[in-house]
C-alpha cells in the first residue's frame, strides 16, 4: 500500500493555532537566515525587541522586532532541514505573520557561481519529503512567484551580480553522491540545499507569501569537495551586507 501523502483538507488533528495564539500587531513581514552566527550579528547591528518566542525540544526559538527604514519586520533564524524549518514557519504564521523572506547558504553545482554569490531560485526540484504534505506530487515547484523583479532591482541598484535557475531540495546532505549530483545538473539545477521546495509548498498551502535567496557556499562541481565560505565565520562581513538586501526587498513589498 502507498500511502497519499497529500490531502488538500486544511484541517489537521494537530493545528499550529492550537499551540500558538495570534499576537496583537505582530508584523506582516518575516526575514530569517539560517547562520546562527550572521543571524547574532545582525541582532547585534540592529537594535532588537524580542517580540516572542517559540519552545519545543530543540530549545528556545526567540523572534525579534527590527526597525529599518520606517518598518517593522519580525526576524527570526530558520532551522536546518525542511520538516524542523517548515514547522517552526507554521507557529510564526499562526502569530500573523503574512510573507516570508528566507536566506540561506548552497552548495553550488556550477563552479562558475561564485564564493558568496547571489542565486536566485526559479524552480526547486523536489528531492525531500516534506513539500509532498502542502502539494499534490511532482518533480518540481515553482519559487519566487512574485516579487523576482523587486528583488533584481534592489541588486543592480547595489551593484550585486546574480544567477537564476533551479535549485536541488535534498533532505540528506551527506547522500549527495557523484551519481546523483550529475543526475540533477542534467536536470538544469545549480545549486543544492534543504528547505526550498517545501517551504515554497507550505506558504502556498497557507496563503503566505514567500521568497527565498541564497549565497553560494561549497562547491560540488568538483572532482574533491570544496568547502569554500561554507564555515559561518568564513567572510561573514559579507554575509552581513547580502543579508541587507532581505530588508531591503522586505520594505518593497510593504510599499508595493
Amino acid at each position: 500500500m502507498i500511502l497519499e501523502q497529500f490531502d488538500p483538507s486544511k484541517k489537521a488533528v494537530i493545528d499550529p493555532d492550537m499551540c500558538y495564539s495570534r499576537i496583537e500587531n505582530f508584523p506582516d513581514t518575516v526575514v530569517s537566515v539560517f547562520s546562527l552566527t550572521l543571524f547574532d550579528a545582525l541582532c547585534s547591528f540592529f537594535e532588537c525587541r524580542k517580540i516572542t518566542e517559540y519552545t519545543n525540544v530543540d530549545g528556545s526559538h526567540p523572534i525579534f522586532e527590527v526597525d529599518y527604514k520606517n518598518h517593522r519586520f519580525a526576524f527570526i533564524k530558520a532551522c536546518l532541514g525542511a520538516p524542523a524549518c517548515v514547522g517552526l514557519f507554521e507557529e510564526v504564521i499562526s502569530s500573523g505573520a503574512k510573507r516570508i523572506i528566507l536566506l540561506g547558504n548552497c552548495g553550488v553545482l556550477d563552479r562558475n557561481i561564485e564564493d558568496c554569490g547571489i542565486i536566485i531560485p526559479t524552480k526547486a526540484i523536489r528531492d525531500e519529503g516534506c513539500s509532498y504534505h502542502y502539494a499534490p506530487a511532482s518533480d518540481m515547484i515553482e519559487i519566487n512567484k512574485k516579487y523576482k523583479d523587486e528583488f533584481k532591482q534592489i541588486l543592480d541598484e547595489f551593484h550585486y551580480p546574480y544567477v537564476e535557475g533551479i535549485t536541488w531540495t535534498t533532505d540528506a546532505f551527506y547522500r549527495e553522491t557523484r551519481n546523483k549530483v550529475d543526475a540533477l545538473k542534467k536536470m538544469g539545477a545549480i545549486c543544492v540545499e534543504m528547505e526550498c521546495a517545501s517551504m515554497q509548498a507550505m506558504c502556498d498551502f497557507r496563503e503566505i507569501e514567500f521568497f527565498q535567496f541564497f549565497y553560494a557556499g561549497d562547491n560540488l562541481d568538483h572532482s574533491a569537495w570544496q568547502p569554500r565560505s561554507l564555515s559561518n565565520h568564513v567572510r561573514l562581513d559579507d554575509k552581513q551586507k547580502i543579508a541587507i538586501l532581505a530588508f531591503e526587498l522586505a520594505c518593497k513589498m510593504e510599499e508595493r
